[in-house]
């Protein structure tokens, strides 16, 4: 009798060991978010063993390669892309035609508390997929590895650049999202991908959320490109917004993947400079400019020496704080004393800013003649907001067409030595559109073409 129950009480011993064990397990192989599920934006700021944020950027060598970026839960701690080219039908899974690759994984805890978000922890990836060949459509997916479609991603197709320099090109240009972005930012994006859905690469100029730590905010950002950012390259400038106490997000460099070809290691994937097909793109650091005086002549020097050597037709100059004031008396002055004379020197063709949260474009000398047809034209500056954050502005004498209360993005269409820009509203509408023809020398006409009569309300 004793023996029976000594036994029964060992056995009970260990099941309640067992249990204890089990139920340790369970809770370190998955995560704390459960306990989150009455947070309306769960699914959004929590990640999952699903890949989520996917988003493709461009390289140095986008005719070659692109880089990829998602995030998952950190029980997933070695991903892979599979790619391969693409093909009429699901042959492109034959034995032998599809390439896989192990990501980069980086961990990240974020805990938002200015803004009352939960902690969270994600494993976020990255892959630079190189050796593709120019003008090809490649289809790609990411995952965990294992060998049925559980824990993978939907397969993606995206087509590298024409080998020919000046075969025709497109982007878009995007200004301030920042605020109610799944709501209201959402409908800007995926009504400009509506109109141009093969875009080859879109281009924000910084302010792409409102507070740089809120996964929330990101989560927004990422739900209302969708597919488009896994299948249409980004580049992005940072802006004020995309800083905290001084330093740019630690979810900026964890989320996307940048050139890093800048003029210090901070700003590695913030100031930096690519070229896609004839154009010359570079992207400066506003608010590291505006800090730092170490930042200022360090990125002014290098600008100087990017222009200095560049050898493409066209060059685009993104940078966040506007160059040209929108209201009399609230100009950039240190930004517009260091790179103003830099961009006259080498007669940069645009420079795409944002911050204003209005729209102006025009170039210095304009002196509000507002031709049709402006010969050996300098610089075009543009200041664009794309999000529901509306300010008011000023009609500038440099100003050719100005604007407010209006969510805007912008198609900028690039063939051999044409460049044509038109902005549009959130209906499609035609809000501005002009014609940059450039000739033997360099030498630039501006035709500004008619567009359609816009109501504004100024509230």
């Amino acid at each position: 009798m004793k023996k029976t129950l000594f036994f029964l009480l060992s056995l009970l011993v260990f099941t309640c060991c067992v249990s204890i064990k089990h139920k340790h397990e369970h809770h370190k192989k998955h995560t704390h978010y459960p306990l989150y599920s009455n947070i309306p934006a769960h699914k959004i700021i929590f990640p999952s063993t699903t890949p989520d944020r996917i988003i493709v950027n461009l390289t140095e060598d986008p005719a070659h390669s692109f880089a990829v970026n998602w995030r998952t839960s950190q029980q997933i701690d070695t991903a892979y892309v599979e790619i391969a080219e693409e093909t009429h039908g699901p042959d492109f899974l034959s034995e032998g035609k599809v390439r896989r690759i192990i990501a980069k994984t980086k961990g990240l805890e974020t805990e938002n508390i200015d803004d009352d978000e939960p902690l969270v922890k994600a494993a976020f990836h990255s892959v630079i997929i190189k050796n593709l060949e120019p003008e090809k459509t490649y289809v790609y997916r990411l995952g965990d590895g294992r060998k049925n479609d559980d824990g993978w991603s939907e397969w993606f197709q995206i087509k590298t650049p024409n080998i020919d320099k000046n075969a025709p090109y497109s982007f878009i240009y995007f200004g301030d999202a920042q605020i109610k972005v799944k709501s209201e930012w959402s409908r800007v994006i995926r009504k400009s991908y509506q109109m141009i859905p093969e875009v080859d690469f879109m281009y924000h100029a910084g302010d792409l959320i409102n507070h740089s730590e809120s996964d929330k905010e990101w989560g927004e950002w990422f739900y209302a490109g969708s597919f488009i950012h896994a299948t249409v390259p980004s580049i992005m400038t940072p802006g004020n917004h995309e800083y905290h106490n001084k330093k740019l997000s630690r979810l900026w460099t964890h989320q996307f993947t940048l050139p890093e070809n800048g003029p210090l290691d901070e700003l590695k994937e913030a100031c930096y400079a690519l070229d896609y097909q004839n154009m010359k793109l570079i992207s400066l650091d506003a608010r590291s400019f505006e800090l730092h005086e170490y930042s200022k002549k360090a990125q002014t020097k290098w600008l100087d020496s990017v222009l200095a050597s560049n050898t493409q037709k066209w060059v685009t100059l993104t940078i966040h704080y506007p160059i040209l004031p929108t209201i009399e008396g609230r100009g950039n002055t240190d930004l517009s004393e260091a790179l103003k004379p830099i961009i006259d020197k080498y007669n940069v063709d645009l420079v795409l800013q944002g911050h204003n949260h209005s729209y102006a474009r025009g170039h210095a000398s304009n002196n509000a003649l507002g031709k049709t047809v402006v010969n050996n034209v300098e610089t075009i500056y543009a200041i664009s907001v794309s999000g529901p954050k509306m300010a008011g502005s000023s009609n500038l004498d440099w100003m050719v067409k100005e604007g407010k209360h209006t969510q805007l993005f912008q198609i900028i269409s690039v063939s051999n030595d044409t460049l044509k820009y038109n902005a549009y509203t959130t209906k499609g509408s035609l809000y501005d559109s002009f014609t940059l023809i450039k000739g033997k020398g360099g030498n630039k006409k501006l035709l500004n073409n008619k567009v359609e009569e816009i109501i504004e309300k100024n509230k």
